[in-house]
């Protein structure tokens, strides 16, 4: 991802009804990323009665989870978190594509938009920065899933 974040829309969430999927792998940083997410997502305006949390294992299982909540909350978007930290193989790469490609597939299968919330990165340092340092990509998840429920509702029948 790239550090230049897209001009911030102001947009109140009030109306919106938003699913957030969260893996616990990696908890530390899962947990600081979806709190993130969820400070975002309150501050817009975003009702606590409009607002499911789900917990699952790991990232692997927030595609099946993130479709679920799709399917029965009636959310107008879903944001899907988990944390992927590289080692000495290549996994999280492979996990990363693998849930990308599920998220997108959902989201064009169901017509609920999915914000692929997954960070994928090569170091521990990275990944603290992305999920609790300087760098908030959780602010970044909420703003894209309340301009995707924005989107959906003005298009949506």
């Amino acid at each position: 991802m790239s550090l230049a974040a897209p001009t911030v829309r102001v947009l109140s969430g009030a109306a919106f009804r938003v699913a957030v999927v969260a893996a616990r792998y990696n908890e530390e940083l899962a947990d600081g990323l979806l709190a993130r997410v969820l400070a975002g997502l309150r501050a817009a305006g975003v009702k606590e009665k409009n607002l499911t949390v789900a917990r699952v294992p790991g990232s692997h299982e927030v595609p099946v989870a993130a479709a679920l909540l799709a399917a029965k909350t009636g959310a107008d978007v879903v944001v899907g978190l988990g944390v992927l930290i590289g080692g000495d193989t290549n996994h999280h790469e492979m996990v990363g594509q693998s849930v990308s490609q599920a998220l997108q597939t959902l989201a064009l299968a169901s017509g609920t938009p999915i914000i692929n919330g997954v960070i994928v990165v090569d170091t521990p340092a990275q990944a603290r920065a992305r999920c609790v340092g300087k760098i908030d990509r959780g602010a970044e998840f909420a703003q894209a899933a309340l301009e995707m429920a924005a989107l959906k509702r003005k298009f949506s029948p």
